[in-house]
C-alpha cells in the first residue's frame, strides 16, 4: 500500500504503520477496525484464528452447546408444551450447529472483514522489540508511528496435579470442540466455564458428571445465593457437586482408557474425560514485555485511557484479558472502543472496567450480575443497603411456565441512594441485565428509576417489586 494510506517501508524493509495491534480476538479486531475506519494505517498481527478465543473456543460454541438443553428445559416447564417434549436431544445436530457457529474453525469471513476496513493482516506471533517496534514470525518487523496495542487475551490454567498433564485433560478449547459426548465427565472448577459445560454435557447425554471446586461454594465471585441456587439445580439434574475439594492425583488407563481421579477427600472418581476450568491467565509470557521495562507473564496494568502504566510517551496500549481488569469479551470490546477513541483524538475514559462490569453465567438458572456484590461494597467502605425480591414472583414469570425460581438483589449505596451492584438469577433472565448495567454505570438515583416503567407482563417487572421493597 502507498505510504499515504498510513503504511510505508522504512530501512531494511521495516513495515511502517500508524497503529500495530498484537492479537486478533474480539478486542483486537475492534480497536484495529475503528482505527482504520478513522484513517489510521493499521496492522493486525495474529498467530491463530482472527476472531479469537470467544468466536471459536469460548463464548459462541459453549453457548451453542448450552442452548438445546435450555430450550427443552424451558418447554418442560410449560403446561401443554411439556407433553410434546419426548425423546432425547439430537447430539449430532447439536454438534453440527456448533460447527456452523464457529465457521468450521476457519476465519475467512473475519479476514475479509479486516480487508474491507483497510486493516492489513500479518499472520504470526507478534512480540515487542523495544519502543514502537513489533517483530513477527519469519523475521518481519513493524514500526508503529503512533501506537502499539496489546490484545493477546488469556489462556487456561492447568494446575500442577500429579498425573494430570499425562491424562490429556480437556481445557475449554477441547471441550467446546468435542466430537462426541463423554459418558463420564469430571469437571475441575465451579466457576462459569465449568458449570456451563457440566450442565450442557449432562443435558447432551453424559451419564455421570462430577464438579470439583476447591472453594467453599460455587461461583465464588458472585453473591452466595447464586451459587446455592445453581448447585441445587445441577444436583436435581443428577450432577454431583464437591466443594472444599481438590484433585489430588489422576491416571489414565492405557492410551485411551478411563481416568482414575483421586480427590483430596480420598474419594475416587472414574471419568472418560477431565475438563480443567479452574481459571485463566493473561497471555503475556512471550510478548517481549521485558524490552519495554515490563514483567512478562503478568497482567499489563493500564490507566483509564488504556495506556500501559510505566511505559514513557504513552505509545503502548492494552485491551481485553491481558490487562487483568475485566476478563470478558464484551469488556475487551468496550476497552477497544475507548482505546481507539483515545488514539484518534477523542477525550474518552474507561469508566466501566473497575465498577460496572456485567457478567452472565449461562447455567439454568442463569446468574446475571453487574457491579459489586454486597460483600465487595461493604469491604470498600460503602454504606450498604441490600434489597432482595423473588425473580419469579411477577406475572411475566408465571407466563413463562412453572417453577420459575430466582432472586433479584439490589446493592444500594445508602449515602447516595444509587445502585452499585445488581444480581439477578432465574431461567433465561440474561436480557434483564442491561437495564441494571445502565443503572449502575450511570449512577442513576433510585428515585429516578421508578419512572422507568417496565411493560406488562414481562419479567422486567421485578424492578417494580425491588423498588417498592426499597421504599419507592
Amino acid at each position: 500500500m502507498p505510504e499515504t494510506s498510513g503504511f510505508g517501508a522504512g530501512a531494511a524493509e521495516v513495515l511502517e504503520a500508524d497503529v500495530v495491534v498484537i492479537g486478533g480476538g474480539p478486542a483486537g479486531e475492534v480497536v484495529a477496525g475503528r482505527c482504520a475506519d478513522r484513517g489510521l494505517g493499521t496492522v493486525l498481527v495474529e498467530s491463530e484464528l482472527v476472531g479469537g478465543e470467544c468466536s471459536y473456543w469460548g463464548c459462541i460454541p459453549s453457548k451453542t452447546l448450552v442452548r438445546p438443553g435450555d430450550v427443552l428445559a424451558a418447554a418442560r416447564r410449560v403446561p401443554g408444551a411439556a407433553a410434546a417434549v419426548r425423546g432425547s436431544l439430537d447430539v449430532a445436530a447439536a454438534l453440527a450447529r456448533r460447527d456452523y457457529m464457529t465457521s468450521g474453525w476457519k476465519d475467512d469471513a473475519q479476514e475479509r472483514w479486516l480487508a474491507d476496513h483497510g486493516v492489513r493482516l500479518l499472520r504470526g506471533a507478534g512480540r515487542l522489540a523495544g519502543s514502537r517496534r513489533v517483530t513477527v514470525d519469519g523475521g518481519r518487523t513493524v514500526s508503529a508511528r503512533r501506537a502499539v496495542v496489546l490484545a493477546t487475551g488469556s489462556g487456561p490454567v492447568i494446575p500442577p496435579v500429579p498425573g494430570l498433564a499425562d491424562v490429556r485433560p480437556w481445557d475449554n478449547r477441547a471441550a467446546t470442540a468435542a466430537k462426541e459426548v463423554p459418558s463420564r465427565l469430571l469437571v475441575l472448577g465451579g466457576g462459569a466455564v465449568g458449570l456451563e459445560l457440566a450442565q450442557a454435557f449432562r443435558r447432551l447425554g453424559s451419564e455421570e458428571v462430577t464438579v470439583v471446586e476447591g472453594g467453599p461454594r460455587l461461583l465464588l465471585r458472585e453473591e452466595p445465593f447464586a451459587g446455592e441456587q445453581v448447585r441445587a439445580a445441577l444436583e436435581d439434574e443428577g450432577i454431583r457437586i464437591r466443594v472444599d475439594t481438590l484433585l489430588a492425583a489422576a491416571q489414565r488407563d492405557g492410551a485411551d482408557g478411563p481416568v482414575r481421579a483421586t480427590l483430596s477427600t480420598g474419594e475416587q472418581v472414574s471419568a472418560d474425560e477431565v475438563l480443567v476450568a479452574v481459571g485463566r491467565k493473561p497471555r503475556t509470557a512471550d510478548l517481549g514485555l521485558e524490552t519495554v521495562g515490563l514483567t512478562p507473564g503478568r497482567p499489563v496494568a493500564v490507566d483509564d485511557r488504556l495506556q500501559v502504566i510505566g511505559v514513557p510517551d504513552g505509545w503502548l496500549f492494552a485491551v481485553g484479558d491481558c490487562t487483568g481488569l475485566a476478563p470478558f469479551t464484551h469488556m475487551g470490546k468496550y476497552q477497544a472502543r475507548v482505546a481507539a477513541d483515545v488514539l484518534t483524538g477523542r477525550d474518552t475514559r474507561d469508566r466501566a472496567s473497575r465498577h460496572a462490569v456485567p457478567r452472565v453465567t449461562f447455567t439454568d438458572p442463569q446468574v446475571c450480575a453487574v457491579g459489586r456484590t454486597a460483600a465487595e461494597a461493604a469491604e470498600q467502605g460503602l454504606a450498604v443497603r441490600v434489597i432482595d425480591v423473588d425473580t419469579g414472583e411477577v406475572p411475566g414469570s408465571y407466563v413463562l411456565g412453572e417453577d420459575q425460581i430466582g432472586t433479584t438483589r439490589l446493592v444500594v449505596d445508602s449515602d447516595r441512594e444509587v445502585l452499585v451492584g445488581v444480581t439477578i438469577t432465574g431461567s433465561g433472565v440474561q436480557e434483564l441485565l442491561h437495564s441494571a448495567t445502565i443503572a449502575v454505570a450511570a449512577g442513576l438515583p433510585l428515585a429516578e428509576l421508578q419512572h422507568a416503567v417496565p411493560a406488562f407482563p414481562t419479567v422486567a417487572e421485578v424492578w417494580l417489586h425491588a423498588l417498592e421493597a426499597a421504599g419507592f
